[in-house]
């Protein structure tokens, strides 16, 4: 199981020293990778007072591709995961050029995590409509693989059109891991949509990026999901899981066991998170890093 860190964006100083600080040291920890969300907008909450949740107008997000550009260059192992980038909001073709140009220039290190999100403040300003993001996000990955596989594509579907075209330079990884959030969430969305979500990774995804939950509802999810990877003929082995562990809801004295029950139910990916836990700074959440370094230490 690969354990890696979930960037604090919302609590780190929004500063080149900070960002690269963090970087190297989750690296020298021995993560195996950092994730970041991604909010390209945030909602005025005056507003808008029917979102409840945890981030608005005044939460700082860097763009994740950017984000992971420059931490790039500061780092030499350590892989980078968006965990999602919203896809349904951005082109594809344009994403995927992105995606390839930071694969090439971080040596193959980046896992792509995408969802369909829930602000529609960002698709309204981004010019791309909300009630159909479910319908488009299956043809935005197949174009991504077409593009990151063949010097020139042609495909037209739906939602895209792409007429004897390429990206260059191609990417590392062909193609690059395509991994999918959502699907757990069900007292926001409800039970039926996230089968639907689960069937949709199940189908298309190289990998599963669950929300936070309780380890019950996870293996209840788990159960189900891998049912219908071998329904669609493919090996549960083959496809990553990737789970949470809130740090700041969690005693320090529980994560090594919670750790290792995520390792007994097959998770293959576990992101630490130290954000929403009353730590401001990069120097408290590299402590706290530390902290659960002494608890579960690094594999070599």
């Amino acid at each position: 199981m690969q354990i890696g860190v979930v960037y604090p964006q919302v609590e780190i100083e929004a500063d080149p020293a900070a960002v690269g600080s963090y970087a190297q040291a989750a690296e020298a920890m021995g993560f195996e990778f950092i994730e970041a969300y991604d909010h390209v907008l945030g909602a005025n909450r005056p507003s808008a007072p029917g979102q409840a949740r945890p981030y608005d107008l005044e939460s700082p997000f860097h763009e994740p591709l950017v984000l992971f550009s420059f931490m790039a260059g500061l780092t030499k192992a350590i892989s980078f995961a968006t965990g999602v980038m919203v896809l349904t909001q951005r082109q594809t073709a344009l994403v995927a050029k992105q995606a390839a140009c930071l694969d090439v220039l971080c040596g193959g290190r980046l896992r792509l995590g995408v969802g369909t999100g829930w602000n529609e403040v960002e698709y309204e300003a981004l010019g791309m409509p909300y009630s159909t993001r479910g319908a488009r996000i299956e043809e935005q990955v197949a174009v991504l693989r077409e593009l990151w596989m063949k010097r020139a594509v042609t495909f037209h579907g739906e939602h895209h059109s792409i007429t004897n075209a390429g990206i260059m330079p191609m990417p590392v990884q062909r193609p690059i891991p395509v991994w999918f959030g959502g699907g757990s969430d069900r007292a926001h969305f409800g039970e039926t949509a996230n089968l639907k979500v689960l069937r949709r990774i199940a189908r298309v995804g190289d990998g599963w990026i669950q929300q936070s939950m309780p380890q019950a509802r996870a293996a209840e999810l788990l159960d189900i999901f891998r049912g219908y990877l071998e329904e669609y003929g493919r090996d549960p082995k083959s496809v990553g899981i990737e789970v949470r562990l809130e740090l700041g809801s969690l005693p320090e004295d529980a994560w090594a066991p919670s750790v290792e029950a995520w390792r007994k139910m097959g998770v293959t990916h576990l992101g630490v998170n130290s954000m929403l836990g009353g730590l401001r700074g990069v120097d408290t959440h590299v402590r706290r890093l530390e902290a659960f370094r002494r608890a579960v230490p690094a594999h070599r």
